[in-house]
């Protein structure tokens, strides 16, 4: 018997380090799970799968119409119960997230527009461009106003959680001024934690989840230039939320101010609301390394909120 799928080493590990028993469950169902919907949707594999922490996605070819797709295999948590939802919202709107083209609720299962695997705005070498494109796509997406009645998490409550979490978390690090940084990004939180925003987010908007489009000319491709957000873990809240991930990610010390400014500026965010968020995804990050049994903040992210506070040793607008 052809096997349909090889599951990678990598994602056998990451299942089975953050998922335990469900995602060794998951990774036995998935060879069955891809034959399945390769039969149900009609589909034929095209090229080499790739793979994130949680999901695997495998290249298609529609067979009805010669479509080049993406079938994405993932877990049903309250991550990716979501994710057909605002891709659906985000469809509609044009806003600049991959298209949705079939989906299945019970298996978490999803159908999507093929782009390019190789190139991502984490290769684009131009550490400028690379951040004004992710404001652009994040500008984007974040435009859009989150369906009533939408299911999905809110900033509102993530917040009040945050904060009631916070003094055991800063009880358990070793350093006096990181214990300070941690107490004052909650004081930052409780500041703007009466008006959380309504729109949908992405949650996970790094340069790895923006991808581009494939050749124009291709069938079914979304075509070069294009900057295509995927994998979101959706959140009804202030767009200010989603700004870090552009900050800490190829970090560099002199560029976090002249980052900031650009992604506010891009955005059109008012500044204080969007330092005030920008501590609570620290103080999140945070709080998920002290609980992890971590005693210090990841020295990258301490030294962003240094800055955010006015004591960080960053200077410059440099590239």
């Amino acid at each position: 018997m052809v096997r349909v799928i090889d599951i990678p080493d990598e994602l056998i590990a990451t299942q089975s380090k953050y998922n335990g028993a469900a995602g060794r469950a998951f990774l036995a169902a998935l060879p069955g799970r891809a034959a399945e919907f390769l039969e149900r949707w009609g589909l034929r594999r095209d090229g080499a799968a790739f793979h994130g922490v949680c999901a695997l996605v495998l290249p298609v070819v529609r067979v009805a119409d010669g479509r080049r797709a993406a079938l994405k295999l993932q877990p049903v948590d309250e991550e990716t119960a979501g994710e057909p939802v605002a891709l659906r919202v985000w469809g509609e709107a044009g806003a600049g997230a991959v298209a949705l083209l079939d989906h299945d609720a019970a298996t978490g299962t999803l159908l999507l527009e093929r782009l390019d695997g190789r190139r991502s705005l984490a290769e684009v070498a131009d550490g400028r461009e690379a951040v004004r494109v992710l404001a652009g796509v994040l500008a984007g997406l974040s435009s859009v106003p989150a369906p009533a009645g939408c299911g999905l998490r809110r900033l509102g409550d993530v917040a009040v959680r945050m904060v009631a979490r916070t003094p055991q978390a800063v009880s358990a690090l070793a350093d006096a001024e990181e214990r300070r940084l941690l107490a004052d990004c909650a004081a930052a939180v409780r500041e703007v934690a009466a008006e959380p925003g309504d729109r949908l987010l992405h949650w996970d908007l790094h340069y790895g989840n923006v991808l581009a489009g494939e050749e124009e000319g291709e069938r079914g491709g979304a075509g070069r230039g294009r900057w295509v957000a995927i994998d979101p873990k959706p959140l009804v809240g202030d767009p200010a939320f989603e700004l870090l991930p552009a900050l800490v990610n190829r970090f560099d010390v002199v560029a976090v101010r002249w980052r900031f400014d650009l992604m506010t500026d891009v955005l059109g965010l008012d500044r204080e609301r969007a330092r005030a968020w920008t501590l609570g995804r620290l103080l999140q990050n945070g709080l998920w390394a002290v609980e992890d049994g971590d005693r210090q903040l990841a020295p990258e992210q301490a030294e962003i909120a240094r800055q955010l506070l006015g004591r960080g040793r960053g200077r410059g607008r440099g590239r």
